[in-house]
């Protein structure tokens, strides 16, 4: 069996694992995420002690990240608000410590792959994947690759209509204030609320608007991606309640427009949560790790660029 190792690599912390797939994972830890030579000697210290043979590594992180093979910063977190973490060099650091193929994308495309590979995308051709917590950020996976353009997608950032009345808050991202990271993430639910998230009951108000929210980005992505299946996973989606209620707005919202049974009759299996949980992202760095070996060409590291390098 060939075993591949995984990196989530958040802001708080990195996922690692060593796996095949779901089925066989050896070995899985939590390491924080301090500084950028702290953290990487970390991780690159766990995958040696492990002792397994991997046939590649992969990585999915936090961002923004360049993820374009023929740029000489791919694999660099870039313009990062995280203190300290501007223009690593994430990918390379880890490729040159180990001595193994890497594959590098976005922690939330990661997730998209792991899902579209062994959970709730299986056998579709177009799949969106959408985390909700700390931020928010979104991946697609269409005819089994992921979806790239200038950089990576920021679906966090799409402007959604706000109705200042009904909610007077301005939101909390530092570039567009009323973003749906700035109106949704767990952060803004803080903000506007004056107390954790987690303290919210079901029954208050703040859910309502939440679902209202998320409801009008899943139905711009529908209108443009067309995805056979929307996943959304992240810390403010941990609250179950909340998917009758979007899938409610959504269906409201759309009032009909998109005509098929997948929305009108089956929307329960249409707007689902992640089926591996809490590790679509590590797994779907396994699943990063080993489209690089299906595919090289398509991870050419350049080393030309000038950058934090940890190690």
């Amino acid at each position: 069996m060939n075993f591949y190792g995984g990196i989530e690599a958040g802001g708080t912390k990195f996922n690692c694992t060593i796996a095949a797939d779901p089925a066989h994972i050896l070995a899985e830890t939590r390491i924080p995420t301090t500084t950028p030579q702290e953290t990487l000697e970390r991780v690159v210290a766990w995958f040696r002690e492990a002792s397994v043979p991997l046939r590649a590594i992969g990585i999915g992180s936090f961002g923004p990240v360049d993820p374009n093979p023929a740029s000489p910063t791919y694999g660099y977190i870039t313009t990062t608000p995280k203190p300290g973490w501007q223009n690593t060099d994430l990918a390379g650091t880890i490729q040159r410590a180990l001595g193994v193929p890497t594959a590098f994308d976005t922690d939330v495309n990661a997730a998209a792959l792991g899902e579209w590979r062994w959970g709730a995308g299986q056998g579709l051709d177009v799949v969106l994947y959408l985390t909700i917590g700390t931020g928010i950020g979104g991946g697609a996976v269409v005819h089994g690759r992921l979806l790239h353009g200038l950089i990576h997608p920021e679906m966090g950032h799409i402007r959604l209509p706000r109705d200042v009345e009904r909610d007077p808050f301005p939101g909390v991202c530092p570039y567009h204030g009323d973003c749906f990271e700035g109106l949704c993430s767990g952060p803004a639910l803080r903000a506007r609320w004056g107390q954790d998230p987690a303290t919210l009951p079901p029954d208050h108000p703040a859910w309502a608007l939440q679902a209202h929210y998320i409801a009008l980005a899943l139905v711009n992505y529908i209108c443009v991606l067309s995805p056979q299946r929307i996943i959304l996973g992240g810390g403010v989606m941990s609250n179950s309640f909340l998917f009758p209620l979007i899938r409610r707005e959504v269906q409201a919202l759309l009032n009909g427009y998109i005509v098929h049974p997948d929305i009108l009759e089956h929307i329960d299996r249409y707007i689902v949560p992640p089926a591996l949980g809490a590790r679509a992202g590590v797994l779907g760095a396994v699943a990063l790790a080993q489209q690089r070996l299906a595919s090289p060409s398509d991870h050419v590291m350049p080393r030309s660029a000038s950058a934090t390098a940890p190690m």
